[in-house]
């Protein structure tokens, strides 16, 4: 049986961390060492999204980051994640964070502190969470 638990936001942050770490670093510098360019890669750029596309989706919820922090995102109405909520969560959630300049991520941040079930603007549009379950 599992506890389940919402995701604060400093585990959410740490899974980012190390997403960054895992993921996006290692492909950038292999794109230097490929292109001996340092600045932004739209193929980097582009890989890099389309994991946190479709790894949540094919992995249940987990991106290596949650996987190491036992974290995953998981739909409110207990439903599989699918490419359209991640979409919504990535695509839509970047435009209104865009959109607003940044106040939206602000927003996002103190949801995910002060609100009991720890959900972000995303997580809202998305119809998702960020949990972790701990065996019992």
């Amino acid at each position: 049986m599992l506890f389940t638990q919402h995701a604060g936001f400093l585990i959410r942050l740490l899974a980012t961390i190390l997403d960054g770490l895992i993921v996006s670093l290692p492909l950038s510098l292999i794109s230097y060492f490929i292109t001996g360019n340092m600045n932004e890669n739209i193929y980097v750029n582009f890989i890099n999204f389309l994991y946190a596309l479709i790894v949540p989706v094919i992995w249940y919820g987990y991106t290596i980051g949650k996987k190491i922090t036992g974290i995953r995102i998981a739909k409110v109405n207990s439903e599989k994640l699918g490419l359209g909520t991640m979409i919504l969560r990535l695509v839509v959630a970047g435009l209104v964070y865009g959109i607003t300049l940044g106040i939206g991520i602000i927003v996002s941040v103190c949801m995910v502190i002060f609100r009991k079930d720890k959900r972000s603007l995303h997580d809202i549009i998305a119809g998702t969470y960020v949990t972790y379950e701990r065996p019992n």
